[in-house]
């Protein structure tokens, strides 16, 4: 480890960036803190200057650091703060990129899912309502990333303002908004737009004063070209160098050739550029953090996010990091030490007991509504998760239930506790054959995430335009959101009743010492999964992604409990860990 830098001057020049008045290229790697357990940042943090990088760039995503209006958090995992400052630590600086929209494949593109429950806020742009709420979450960020600018002393060089900006709007009023609130705030580092570099895109996507960059990972020299015939002074640099790419349920494991890559980083750095690696460490999207992207195909990202980078979702690196390093070396200076190779990982194997099923513990979970018509998630306050919709039916005699526009974003339709049906919505499905309308009807609905990039931004969530049987609305339901968080404390309670339909199941392992682990899915079904309490995220047989890292902070020395919901059905009811990541076939 180098010592923290001292306060020095940063500023764009007519040709190259500047530090203290000296020429300066940035060799930065994208890393999010909020896709990293934070006991390893600083690993991390190494290893990206171990490859010849002198910066960390990160995205802050506002719908984890305010889940409620004035709800704000900035400890553990989301400790900006800290991990700011173990880039100085580090003895190299920071890039911060606070949106407030930031894409990233991450739920809703980082934007509070309560916002937009009043129907008259905008979406990014010079809307009142929306420019106050993002004035007051910029503000708090700012008292973060203000005091640890490089001229304090600190590591930050850049601030960035919006996000491809150019791919959603034209709005100058919001963008000049967003400048005003910055400076405001204290921001005196230089401040960058990004955007792919299309003429239209980068007309609409900047503002005067704003210093330009790119985002793209092939046809470097075009693409360097199109950004210098728009901007023709200052420094070129590419602020998303995609090295890899994102996964989707239901897809292939994206990868790109780690030659080909280098050869794209040669072009950039050899034309003077300076380079963010996006991603230069992908991570993880713990929990229920991922996001979907919606072009006529409804596409849930995956819980993985190694992006096929330099330094894989478990932080151990791959041919792309040496391959990066040997190029990065030509440039500029690269340390002498590397990074340990990874063993293989423990392979373990437990059994897996049935615990209670869904519905039997639901009442534990959360509390029960009324509703005439049925709720939306967000017309219950509910972001994420799980909610169970209940109704009776008296009718009898076969019948077709029918969502009126869309489900969002899958359904398990129940009668009486047996599984009838799925509704699925990157299936475009919305209707289900009932054998019988009689006897108690519950649909039981997964959010997979929010919609990451493009106008279906801010959408909300559940069985939206109600539910009907035979095209007569169905009235009187029940509405219960799940506290999920609850539930590994629950799923050690007694056998299910049931011998279908979503059901709890709990396990032990014993663990030598504390390692990163690798969870083996491939004969479960589809749900979530926690080890000693911490929520791993979603799993799904449909693939590509099989396993499910288990960070070494989270696995403790001796025995170690898992808890599991599953949606559908174990072909082999067992915890299987293996000895690396399995992320799945790379071609269709």
């Amino acid at each position: 480890m180098t010592d923290r830098p001292s306060a020095s001057r940063f500023a764009i020049g007519e040709t190259d960036f500047e530090l203290d008045g000296r020429p300066h290229r940035i060799l930065a790697g994208a890393l999010h803190y909020f896709r990293v357990h934070p006991d390893l940042w600083a690993d991390r943090i190494r290893k990206a200057r171990l490859m010849g990088l002198n910066a960390i760039e990160t995205y802050v995503p506002w719908n984890e650091h305010e889940t409620a209006p004035g709800r704000w958090r900035a400890d553990g995992g989301l400790d900006l703060g800290r991990f700011l400052d173990l880039v100085a630590a580090e003895g190299m600086h920071s890039i911060v990129r606070p949106g407030p929209y930031i894409c990233a494949e991450w739920d809703n593109g980082g934007l509070p899912a309560w916002l937009f429950r009043d129907p008259e806020v905008g979406v990014r742009r010079s809307e009142p309502r929306f420019v106050a709420a993002v004035t007051d979450f910029l503000r708090r960020v700012y008292e973060i990333v203000a005091p640890r600018q490089v001229d304090a002393g600190g590591s930050v060089i850049l601030v960035q303002i919006e996000n491809e900006y150019g791919a959603y709007g034209s709005d100058k009023e919001y963008l000049a908004e967003l400048v005003r609130v910055t400076r405001e705030a204290g921001i005196t580092v230089p401040l960058t737009t990004i955007d792919q570099p299309t003429p239209q895109m980068l007309a609409d996507g900047s503002l005067p004063g704003l210093h330009l960059t790119g985002s793209f990972g092939s046809r470097t020299t075009e693409r360097l070209a199109t950004l210098r015939e728009f901007q023709p002074t200052g420094p070129l640099m590419c602020m998303e160098f995609w090295c890899g790419w994102f996964d989707d349920w239901g897809s292939h494991h994206h990868t790109t050739d780690a030659a080909a890559s280098a050869a794209e980083l040669d072009a950039l750095l050899a034309a003077g550029g300076s380079v963010n690696v996006y991603m230069f460490h992908g991570g993880t999207n713990f929990g229920l953090t991922s996001g979907a992207n919606d072009k006529g195909r409804y596409a849930p990202i995956t819980t993985s996010y190694d992006y096929d980078a330099p330094l894989d979702e478990a932080g151990h690196p791959t041919a792309k990091y040496w391959a990066f390093r040997d190029v990065i070396a030509r440039y500029a200076p690269v340390p002498d030490e590397v990074p340990e190779a990874a063993p293989p990982a423990p392979e373990l194997t437990a059994p897996l007991a049935v615990g209670p099923s869904l519905l039997e513990v639901a009442p534990r979970l959360g509390d029960e509504s009324r509703h005439e018509r049925i709720p939306s998630f967000d017309d219950l306050g509910q972001d994420r998760g799980v909610v169970l919709f209940a109704t009776r039916l008296t009718r009898g005699g076969p019948g077709v239930l029918t969502v009126g526009e869309e489900v969002r974003d899958r359904a398990w339709v129940l009668l009486d506790g047996a599984p009838v049906g799925v509704m699925s919505r990157d299936a475009h499905e919305r209707a289900v054959a009932l054998p019988d309308a009689r006897g108690e009807l519950v649909i039981v609905v997964e959010d997979q995430g929010r919609v990451n990039y493009g106008p279906r931004i801010g959408e909300h969530k559940g069985l939206i335009g109600g539910v009907a049987l035979d095209g007569s609305p169905i009235a009187d339901w029940a509405a219960r959101p799940l506290e999920l968080e609850r539930l590994p404390e629950l799923a050690r309670l007694g056998p299910s009743e049931f011998a279908a339909g979503p059901v709890l199941a709990h396990g032990e392992f014993e663990a030598a010492a504390s390692v990163d682990l690798f969870l083996d899915t491939l004969h479960w079904g589809k749900g979530l999964v926690w080890v000693n309490g911490f929520l791993l995220g979603r799993y799904w047989r449909r693939g590509p992604q099989r396993t499910l890292i288990v960070p070494s902070p989270v696995v403790r020395s001796g025995r170690n409990k898992v808890a599991v919901l599953e949606f559908e059905a174990m072909a082999a009811p067992e915890v299987r860990f293996v000895s690396g990541p399995r992320l799945g076939h790379t071609e269709i």
